[in-house]
């Protein structure tokens, strides 16, 4: 399922608008609204509401890729950017203004906006645009890609009307919810629906947990407010399907209200930390680790000196909560360590070796990762080519001498290409034998029947993962 963010907002003929208007949008009149709804269904709430939304419209200077004789020249995905210069030669690149729309929500008598990072990341003008007609320039007061929510501020002329913040863990699905926006441009649009399913996960970030409804959402409703029957904001309409209408996705309001005080005064997010690389865990894993379940993250690799290493957690340790919170798989675990205080102590329960412990770790701050490229060649096994890393090789990419052997190929249809391994990876270790050594390897992979199961540990990059690699010829 291709997901597509909301930002392709754009400008538009009146031919365009008039195929717009034919969209299908979800009508409910007094008549069908649900029961306990207020007083004249949704006409009510719906008046009640719209002066806290705004119309954000942005300007940004954005660089084509040179210009032929009749304009910019786009991208050819037939023929490749080379076919224009064969004829035209190479041309200076140009600049042009790229104008985008979206939507935002009042949430200050001062001014602050909630909106979508999307609607206003590069923008070098962000004009917003009150329910009754007025105008404002706003300025990024705070923004976060991962979660992408944004707040941005406007100096207003006296107190503005403002949207109420609600609970969106206390959304059910089936609950209805209405979505006001400006889908293609058309200001102070409403739809309504239901909420379709909760903590989807579409792929946009590491922290996906996103509302699923069947309001209609469309390009223009980025950054605006999804509210349910009593008025609140329970999630902020970010993204849409590509392929299908009716389907869209808001980001828990929740999650913005956790980050707000660090949008306002920091201007960026700052987030836990406990410094280990994970993965879900599958029957295999849990079979060779003698680990009863499913659920939880099995810890791949643990940083040298960072939170997780000075609490005592191991490679092969299964966390299964974290300050009294339940840990499913490895996107609970990032979204729990996320939003933990920087510097607070946590009990992390975990199981090693089949039996349960707990462990005290005292949460860092959130860093980047850096990938490490790795190459070689060598011997055969699994559908995968391995090699010893040589002092050479060791001195080339930064790594220590003894770290393991390297896959240099993936044969096609193998049990490693199945797996996902790819060249560069490096082998650590075979089910419990550290392998240091082209013998290691050898000699844990020795004797091993067509059938059999070995569990891996590789390093890519800079993080560690467990996989299952069965004994099979290669089709």
């Amino acid at each position: 399922m291709r997901i597509k963010r909301n930002f392709l907002c754009c400008l538009f003929l009146a031919g365009a608008i008039l195929f717009a208007t034919g969209i299908p949008a979800a009508t409910v009149d007094a008549a069908s609204a649900p029961a306990g709804a207020v007083s004249g269904g949704f006409a009510d709430l719906a008046e009640r509401l719209s002066p806290a939304v705004v119309n954000i419209s942005t300007t940004k200077t954005v660089k084509s890729g040179g210009a032929g004789p009749f304009g910019a020249m786009p991208h050819n995905p037939f023929f490749g950017d080379d076919f224009y210069r064969r004829f035209f030669g190479d041309q200076p690149n140009r600049e042009f203004r790229q104008r985008g729309l979206g939507s935002g929500f009042i949430i200050s008598r001062d001014g602050y906006i909630f909106t979508n990072n999307h609607v206003i990341a590069g923008a070098d003008k962000i004009l917003v645009k009150l329910a009754g007609g007025k105008e404002y320039p706003a300025e990024i007061v705070g923004r976060d890609a991962n979660t992408d929510i944004a707040l941005i501020k406007i100096k207003p002329n006296g107190d503005l009307p403002t949207a109420v913040l609600g609970d969106s863990d206390k959304l059910r699905v089936g609950d209805w919810v209405l979505a006001i926006g400006n889908p293609f441009g058309l200001e102070q649009t409403v739809t309504a629906g239901i909420v379709s399913a909760k903590a989807r996960s579409i792929g946009a970030g590491p922290y996906d947990e996103f509302i699923q409804t069947d309001a209609s959402i469309n390009p223009g409703n980025s950054g605006g407010p999804l509210f349910n029957l009593k008025g609140e904001v329970v999630g902020i309409n970010t993204a849409i399907v590509a392929q299908g209408q009716g389907i869209g996705f808001a980001v828990p309001v929740n999650m913005a209200k956790e980050i707000y005080s660090d949008l306002k005064t920091k201007g960026k997010v700052t987030r836990g930390w406990l410094g280990v690389s994970v993965q879900d865990l599958t029957e295999e894993m849990a079979a060779s680790l003698k680990i009863a379940g499913r659920q939880g993250a099995l810890v791949g690799d643990v940083f040298p000196g960072e939170p997780a290493d000075r609490a005592g957690i191991r490679t092969g340790d299964l966390i299964v909560e974290v300050g009294g919170k339940a840990v499913r798989n490895t996107h609970d675990l990032l979204r729990i360590v996320a939003t933990l205080q920087v510097g607070r102590k946590v009990t992390l329960k975990i199981v090693r070796d089949g039996r349960e412990r707990t462990v005290e770790a005292t949460v860092g701050e959130r860093k980047d990762a850096r990938e490490i490229a790795r190459m070689g060649k060598g011997t055969e096994r699994f559908g995968m080519t391995v090699q010893e890393i040589t002092p050479e090789m060791a001195r080339h990419f930064g790594m220590a001498e003894k770290t393991g052997v390297v896959v240099t190929r993936v044969a096609e249809g193998s049990p490693a290409e199945e797996a996902g391994i790819q060249p560069q990876d490096v082998i650590l270790r075979v089910n419990r034998t550290e392998i240091l050594s082209m013998k290691d390897y050898l000699q844990a992979t020795a004797g091993v029947k067509e059938g059999d199961s070995l569990l891996f540990l590789f390093r890519r990059g800079d993080s560690n993962f467990f996989v299952t690699l069965k004994n099979q010829k290669t089709k």
